[in-house]
């Protein structure tokens, strides 16, 4: 939390332990998603050294712009923790949840400062797993400017799931 707060890349080490325990669980058997992970080079090489099997990579293509206003657009309820967002989702009443009545406020990972930050580090390091990837024949490409639920189906047809 002390890193994602900050806009920082939690640490190698943390993650990929954190990751094998928790592929091994029954219930990812099946299979499972993994989101935000890997989020560099190094930890790729290492998920794939370790066995961690990965089918498909979708990665939503988005402009920065586009996520920063995303990100700094949203809110959350300091007490129920419901989110919303200004445009897309907004309450009913500015500033006040919908579902508790009280206060919203910008989570600090989504402060605008903290967005651009984060986005510097990906386009520093964690871009480069497209090239990784793409080369392994797994990468997908999903427009992420379109509504979501085209989006949706475009991820489910990109992985080879039923629409």
């Amino acid at each position: 939390k002390q890193y994602m707060d900050g806009g920082l890349l939690v640490p190698d080490e943390l993650v990929l332990n954190m990751l094998a325990e928790r592929v091994t669980a029954p219930d990812c058997a099946n299979g499972y998603i993994l989101d935000g992970v890997p989020r560099t080079l190094v930890q790729a090489q290492t998920l794939d050294a370790k066995g961690v099997k990965i089918d498909h990579v979708v990665s939503l293509e988005i402009d920065d712009n586009v996520i920063a206003g995303r990100m700094t657009g949203r809110r959350a309820c300091t007490d129920c923790g419901a989110t919303y967002h200004i445009s897309a989702n907004p309450p009913k009443q500015e500033g006040v949840c919908d579902l508790c009545g009280s206060g919203l406020t910008i989570r600090k990972d989504d402060a605008p400062e903290t967005v651009l930050n984060r986005l510097k580090i990906y386009h520093a390091s964690t871009e480069v797993l497209k090239e990784y990837y793409a080369a392994q024949g797994k990468l997908r490409l999903i427009n992420g400017n379109q509504p979501i639920e085209d989006a949706y189906e475009e991820i489910l047809r990109a992985i080879g799931a039923k629409v």
